[in-house]
């Protein structure tokens, strides 16, 4: 059987109305959306099927410390994914700033922040991304910095283009950031995605239609800072990231690219 819009918007509709009915009637609801969230098909296939695990104490096994960055320390290129190759990379260059923070409002510093994400044209550069869309020798779309003593942090790159991805028929990706961040140790990450403000396949998304609050939702929006643009050179787009709290934002149920 193969999925429409349709059957996707039914899913996502019986999904909302569920949780406003609970909402309504006082009843807990979830922080996140559940890991088998039904319209996010392959979902289905690869959540855990048993309890997450929690590591207590600190066995050997575990991460002490904040994470190893690998052969070389965090440099300032690699928050500027239009710098990292001899040429100048396709598309609308953008400026991503904001801040890290606690359910308090208090800035976490020194935290590894990493960005990836389709080029210009919705392709990811990687084996398995098979979208007929051109791939930019240019851009790799990945990144890193580290939040600096008041918790900012700010990224240089090129807005994604959106992309089909094969979910139900007609099914496209509404152009976002994917954002991972480490806390303490490699055990503590947050994967998470950053919109772009009025893109008018929100409503076709089964991935960000999967938080049912709208105002949850509205967080994973970036909104746009014209104080952060440059002149002759970026649009600026402002964006905090809350760690846990009620201001928290959303932690991806799956990876789809």
């Amino acid at each position: 059987m193969e999925y429409t819009q349709a059957d996707i918007d039914a899913e996502i509709r019986t999904v909302h109305a569920a949780y406003a009915r609970a909402r309504a009637a006082g009843a807990p609801v979830a922080d996140h959306p559940p890991r088998d969230h039904a319209p996010y098909r392959s979902s289905r296939l690869r959540h855990p099927k048993q309890p997450l695990v929690a590591v207590t104490g600190y066995p050997e096994t575990v991460e002490l410390h904040t994470p190893v960055f690998g052969p070389t320390d965090v440099t300032p290129t690699d928050s500027d994914l239009t710098r990292q190759h001899t040429g100048e990379p396709l598309g609308e260059r953008i400026t991503v700033s904001g801040r890290l923070l606690d359910s308090r409002g208090r800035p976490v510093r020194g935290q590894l922040i990493e960005l990836w994400q389709a080029n210009a044209a919705g392709r990811y550069a990687h084996l398995r991304d098979r979208h007929p869309a051109p791939l930019d020798p240019h851009f790799t779309g990945f990144g890193r910095v580290l939040t600096g003593d008041d918790g900012s942090y700010s990224f240089t790159t090129i807005k994604p283009g959106a992309y089909p991805w094969r979910n139900h028929l007609n099914a496209w990706r509404a152009a976002h950031l994917h954002f991972s961040l480490f806390g303490r140790a490699f055990t503590q990450r947050l994967v998470t995605q950053m919109y772009f403000p009025n893109d008018p396949l929100f409503p076709y998304d089964p991935i960000l239609q999967s938080v049912p609050d709208e105002s949850v939702r509205q967080r994973l929006v970036a909104a746009y800072d014209h104080d952060l643009s440059q002149p002759e050179w970026s649009l600026g787009y402002h964006w905090d990231i809350v760690l846990d709290g009620p201001s928290a934002v959303w932690a991806e149920a799956g990876e789809d690219g």
